[in-house]
């Protein structure tokens, strides 16, 4: 059997109906921005394998760093032990982190970082004899898939079938030119009621509800009122962090500083599953106590995982170099240039640009995961470019290693596409 049956002899997919989609292109290897499949054919990976991999694949820097530590210290137990990675990781990323930022807990994926920010979040008023269970999100969020981050997303494609086990959440419009006196009202009526823990964001890009972007004075507006109010602020980072929006965290682009910041994808260059729930000081001392059960016990086996700290290391290294920073900004330059080009043609709604971020809508009316969806995916593959559309959203979230040259051919191919609608 080749790769394919072997495929379909045993795995089960993300995101997938496999009645409808029953084959998976096998990538045998990945160098820089390329993905290439059994046959020798190469594809640039538009987004980024889910905006993980934002210094290319197998960035030497970054491997034979991890090689190394392979040979020194595979994996162990984080409670009750330590090990080197984690302590220089956690020195690192306190000289980027915004400043509100003073202890890490690490875990496994952007999900469960959620999760255990709104535990922490839930157990930090209940640790001071308070009773605040109610957790404010926007409408059409997305903050991973396991149950509390289910449960304050907003997207039913993703949660309709166990919308009854969920927490309960007060739902926020996001904040635009038109709706914002309305939002701040309704984000001050549920406030006002002192039963509110904890306010949980993604700053200024909601990623999976397509790229959509607000104004970060905005947002600002909403943090003061929540810390004014006593209410813990939780910035989902998962997909923004690590250079994205063009600044190291999105949330840099506010004066209020988040209580909490949840971090994966990009933190580990691609290379390893982890992630980082940061919180301030603030929320660290209510769980400081010589009472034990007022300790944190939440608890992944693969806690601070030495190579994966390692890769985290390696890649912090390379965002702070002169060539990624310039790169992140040429991406930005490069993005806005085609926005201004393409914008005004017919089958085009709307262009917008956040870091290295580009974002278009069809103006089409079209399902999330629908035939006309497939079709465009289909025609940017066998055009040599992986991207995902998000229903009528097409989107790239390029490495940030990739060359003029190949994002030209992105843009060419999304101009292409235009013309099979």
């Amino acid at each position: 059997m080749n790769f394919k049956e072997r495929d379909r002899e045993h795995l089960w997919h993300p995101l997938t109906q496999h009645k409808l989609h029953p084959e998976h292109l096998p990538i045998v290897s990945a160098k820089g921005v390329w993905l290439y499949d059994e046959e020798g054919k190469k594809y640039i990976d538009g987004i980024a394998s889910w905006y993980t991999c934002m210094y290319g694949h197998s960035h030497p820097q970054i491997i034979s760093r991890v090689k190394q530590q392979l040979d020194i210290l595979d994996q162990v137990v984080f409670s009750g032990f330590t090990h080197p990675p984690a302590i220089e990781l956690s020195e690192k990323l306190m000289a980027v982190l915004p400043s509100t930022m003073a202890k890490i807990f690490f875990s496994d994926n952007g999900s469960t970082s959620v999760d255990v920010a709104i535990k922490m979040s839930l157990q930090y008023y209940f640790n001071q004899g308070q009773k605040k269970k109610r957790i404010i999100a926007f409408e059409n969020a997305f903050h991973g898939d396991t149950f509390g981050a289910m449960s304050v997303s907003g997207l039913s494609v993703y949660n309709g079938p166990f919308e009854d086990f969920l927490l309960t959440v007060d739902r926020l419009e996001v904040p635009d030119e038109n709706n914002l006196s309305a939002v701040l009202d309704n984000f001050k009526a549920v406030l006002d009621t002192g039963e509110v823990a904890a306010f949980i964001y993604e700053p200024l890009v909601q990623g999976a509800a397509a790229m959509h972007m607000y104004r970060p004075d905005h947002l600002e507006m909403l943090l003061q009122m929540a810390q004014e109010a006593d209410v813990l602020t939780i910035a989902d980072e998962v997909m923004t962090g690590f250079g994205k929006t063009g600044m190291n965290f999105a949330s840099e682009y506010m004066i209020s500083q988040p209580d909490m910041m949840c971090l994966s994808k990009s933190l580990t260059a691609g290379v390893a599953p982890m992630a980082l729930t940061c919180c301030s000081q603030k929320v660290y001392d209510a769980f400081y106590d010589d009472e034990i059960g007022k300790g944190f016990f939440h608890g992944h086996t693969y806690s601070a995982n030495p190579l994966a700290c390692t890769a985290a290391i390696a890649g912090l290294d390379l965002l702070g170099s002169e060539e990624i920073q310039s790169n992140i900004k040429r991406i930005h330059n490069r993005h806005l240039e085609f926005a201004q080009r393409i914008k005004d043609h017919d089958k085009v709604k709307q262009t917008r640009v956040t870091g290295v971020i580009f974002a278009l809508d069809l103006d089409i009316t079209m399902d999330r995961y629908g035939k006309l969806r497939d079709q465009l995916y289909s025609f940017f593959m066998e055009k040599g470019v992986f991207l995902r559309p998000l229903g009528n959203t097409i989107y790239t979230l390029p490495p940030y290693v990739i060359t003029d040259g190949e994002l030209d051919l992105i843009y060419q191919v999304m101009e292409q596409s235009l013309e099979i609608i």
